[in-house]
């Protein structure tokens, strides 16, 4: 059970009621998960739902390459609800379904393509030591250029923030979750 509750209308504070109602009227919404933490501080969320948007959506980086990120680090930050929210959305991509499962159960990673690769690399090597390697940073620059370099470093910070935040308050999982909870 989450061990805060979600915030609505009924427990926002009177200070803050007006932007949690500006929050509630956006169509894209922040729903229930890792983001709905964030409207225990609405002025916060309000900021951070253009940055969510962007590197979520209308980031330069190949939508399987951000989903394999996304993955990455719902597994590395042992994040259940990242994890079971990107895990199909990753399926429905060309990732192979043994490397989303060799990443899910830490095992040994079998041949990908190369640009599949560079990501895995950078982003394990980034959120693991927190920093990378010349040549690693090398590929992925090739790879993304400049920009996508640090959309990627963003969308890596972004929901390693989710994450924290998820793992913190113990946020359920949904009901229709279409895998096995991550094993944490």
């Amino acid at each position: 059970m989450t061990r805060i509750p979600q915030v609505d209308r009924t427990n926002v504070t009177p200070e803050l009621i007006a932007t949690f109602e500006e929050l509630e009227r956006d169509p894209e919404g922040i729903g229930t998960g890792p983001m709905s933490v964030l409207k225990h501080s609405p002025e916060m969320a309000k900021r951070a739902i253009p940055l969510f948007e962007y590197v979520r959506n209308e980031s330069s980086v190949p939508f399987k390459l951000r989903e394999l990120a996304m993955l990455i680090t719902g597994r590395t930050m042992d994040c259940p609800y990242i994890w079971n929210r990107h895990v199909g959305i990753a399926r429905s991509t060309d990732l192979s379904n043994e490397l989303i499962d060799s990443i899910r159960d830490r095992l040994d990673l079998p041949h990908m393509p190369p640009e599949e690769a560079i990501i895995l690399r950078y982003c394990t090597d980034l959120l693991n030591t927190k920093r990378v390697s010349e040549d690693v940073f090398a590929k992925t620059l090739n790879l993304l250029g400049r920009q996508g370099l640090v959309e990627l470093n963003t969308l890596l910070g972004f929901y390693t923030m989710l994450a924290f935040n998820a793992n913190s308050v113990e946020l359920d999982l949904p009901d229709n979750i279409s895998e096995p909870p991550l094993p944490v």
